[in-house]
């Protein structure tokens, strides 16, 4: 797992940093951005700073409720992983003089809000089932934000290598949560 931690750390990082800079690094692209304010500078550091504590958050539930140490190993791995990745967002909003503004109707938080109040109200092997299923799901949506929105966005072209070439790691960690979850639920 330390390699896959490790992987996906860089993957989520070279993400916000990747959607930071095409955000902040190219003039032409913010004039187009303009006319569409959920893709602007702040709003994109936001919500990638919201995305990691997120994750901190369903992880750190699942070490105080997974009913087995690979749910609760995985999950103090997502927290691990997204403390450091969203500290890393949080230096380079700085380092850009970039500060977070979240979308005014910002429904990934209410989406979020709802996750945790179902997983705090599940246990054992039903609370390890949503869990896994929710970390499989998550991930899903990070590599289609990045397919269909973050990689055609982007300008400079090694910055789009760079995403490229990472992008598995995503693809890696939602099938280490698939896999977790066939195991739980063939058990």
């Amino acid at each position: 797992m330390l390699t896959l931690r490790n992987n996906r750390s860089l993957a989520v990082a070279t993400f916000a940093l990747a959607a930071t800079l095409s955000a902040t690094s190219f003039a032409g692209a913010q004039a187009a951005r303009s006319a569409s304010p959920k893709l602007d500078d702040p709003t994109i550091v936001a919500i990638f700073d919201a995305a990691n504590t997120w994750d901190v958050e369903t992880g750190q539930i699942a070490v105080k409720k997974g009913s087995n140490k690979e749910v609760r190993d995985f999950g103090a791995m997502l927290s691990r992983d997204h403390k450091m990745v969203r500290q890393q967002g949080r230096d380079l909003a700085k380092k850009l003089n970039v500060t977070p503004t979240p979308p005014k109707d910002f429904a990934m938080a209410k989406d979020h809000e709802a996750a945790v109040k179902k997983l705090n109200s599940l246990d054992g092997k039903e609370f390890d089932r949503a869990f896994l299923q929710h970390e499989v799901d998550y991930h899903k949506a990070v590599i289609d934000a990045m397919t269909t929105t973050l990689l055609p966005a982007l300008q400079n072209q090694e910055v789009k290598d760079l995403v490229t070439k990472v992008a598995p790691a995503f693809t890696a960690h939602m099938q280490a949560a698939q896999n977790l979850l066939n195991k739980q639920s063939a058990n």
